[in-house]
């Protein structure tokens, strides 16, 4: 069986152990856990700087080189389900999905089915790019399972490596909407006071940190500004909310894609998502700010309010630009349309 070389450089201020270094400096494109490198560290597949090493607790430094040999896939034991895809684009190459509300993107413990992966396997058979693995076959990126939007995935193998070269080099177009608590404006002096938040012409809100695991909860991200992985993430206001406002349509886009980047730094900064239990908390709407439909409509939404609208990238073998949007589904619509009454 062959396998897939990919190289990464450690970057500044590693953590001590070479699994945990290379989890967080591996390209997310890759998707290869902790778990997964360290298996792949003890059977002899991670050379740094040339020389082989099977220690998954081996000491790194900044600049080293780290070979990992990606084996490839066998063949999976997922099976297709007959689940209806909302498909924005296909063809030989790619396909682009609009991923609805509630969908997994692909297996893991608690989810062994029902998710984008096993729908993709229905509808593509075998045209999937086998990089991702056999429980991630031709997945280049993800969206959480509680946001709605555009993603795409790789029929090909020649797809998957062009796509993760430009997920990895950040060129790929991603614009995303949300509705936070707040209003995230240049005139608030909160905001001028936070660590990493700055103002950009247009009242855009550029949010500059570090991002890694939850020194407690491994299933949260948190912020960080000594080690974890670079991220910035930009906002404006599309609309606001209340008298005086108390809720806005924001409009982010990504410099950077990490885990749950939108919804940690929008928390960070003070204007959590609604509905995102996880990061944005529950917050109270002042009573006479809103209508009684939109203060119920914010307390009862049941997911983050996230949707990823816009996605534009090359085409990695036509090598032509192309760019699709997604309308805000309508669980969001609703929601925005009570915050307006």
């Amino acid at each position: 069986m062959g396998s897939t070389p990919l190289l990464v450089r450690i970057a500044a201020d590693p953590p001590a152990r070479l699994d945990k270094a290379l989890s967080r400096d591996v390209p997310e494109a890759a998707s290869l856990s902790r778990t997964r490198l360290g298996r792949l560290i003890a059977g002899g597949q991670v050379a740094v700087n040339g020389a082989l090493v099977t220690d998954p607790k081996a000491k790194v430094t900044e600049g080293d080189i780290a070979e990992i040999n990606i084996p490839e896939s066998i063949e999976s034991h997922i099976g297709p389900e007959d689940i209806p895809l909302d498909i924005i684009f296909e063809d030989d190459d790619l396909i682009v999905i609009n991923k609805p509300v509630g969908m997994v993107v692909h297996p893991a413990p608690g989810t062994p089915g029902g998710t984008l992966v096993n729908a993709l396997l229905h509808h593509c058979g075998d045209d999937l790019s086998g990089v991702g693995g056999a429980k991630r076959p031709g997945v280049v990126h993800r969206i959480d399972k509680d946001t709605s939007g555009l993603l795409v995935v790789a029929k090909s193998d020649q797809a998957h490596h062009g796509l993760a070269a430009q997920f990895e080099a950040h060129s790929v177009e991603r614009y995303y909407r949300a509705v936070v608590y707040g209003t995230p404006d240049a005139s608030d002096p909160r905001l001028r006071g936070i660590r990493g938040v700055s103002f950009e012409p247009g009242n855009i809100m550029r949010i500059t940190t570090q991002l890694a695991r939850h020194r407690t909860d491994r299933q949260k991200q948190a912020v960080r500004f000594e080690g974890g992985r670079h991220a910035v993430t930009r906002a404006r206001i599309v609309d606001a909310f209340g008298q005086p406002q108390v809720a806005a349509l924001i409009e982010c886009w990504l410099e950077t894609g990490r885990t749950h980047q939108i919804r940690v730094h929008m928390a960070h900064a003070g204007h959590g998502l609604i509905g995102d239990s996880t990061y944005g908390g529950r917050r109270k709407l002042p009573l006479k700010s809103l209508s009684e439909a939109g203060i119920e409509a914010a307390r009862n939404f049941p997911r983050q309010a996230l949707h990823a609208a816009v996605l534009g990238f090359e085409h990695p073998v036509t090598k032509k630009e192309i760019r699709f949007e997604a309308p805000i589904p309508q669980d969001m619509a609703d929601l925005i349309t009570a915050l307006k009454s």
